[in-house]
């Protein structure tokens, strides 16, 4: 099983990102993703998770309104638009794939990749 993040990188505050999951090995179809962030000497948090159809989405608080996840079943693959950027969403973000629907324990996703770097300048 490998997931694949990309897309992060530099961005000032207010501008946008999109990061990309890629996952193989597993039936992408049949599992929940979610993504989590660990902010530079914290703990790991969740930020958002879609359900395996992709009908259903979660976020939280702190990003609700300005993130939307999305896959692409056919393709393997889960995206996060990330609008409005602020120096506090600064972490390494990673995907993560579970069958624990709408969990957003990171202990309920067996499945992680290596995380993507993002760093939001003031």
């Amino acid at each position: 099983v490998q997931l694949v993040e990309s897309g992060g990188g530099l961005v000032q505050a207010g501008n946008s990102l999109r990061l990309t999951c890629i996952v193989s090995g597993l039936g992408f179809s049949t599992y929940d993703i979610a993504w989590f962030r660990q902010p530079p000497g914290k703990e790991r948090e969740f930020v958002s998770l879609i359900s395996r159809s992709g009908a259903s989405t979660y976020y939280s608080d702190s990003v609700k309104g300005r993130f939307t996840t999305s896959r692409d079943n056919a393709k393997n693959t889960m995206y996060l638009q990330m609008n409005s950027l602020k120096p506090e969403d600064t972490a390494v973000y990673y995907c993560a794939a579970g069958r624990v629907a709408y969990s957003t324990s990171p202990r309920a996703y067996p499945y992680w990749g290596q995380g993507t770097l993002v760093t939001v300048s003031s």
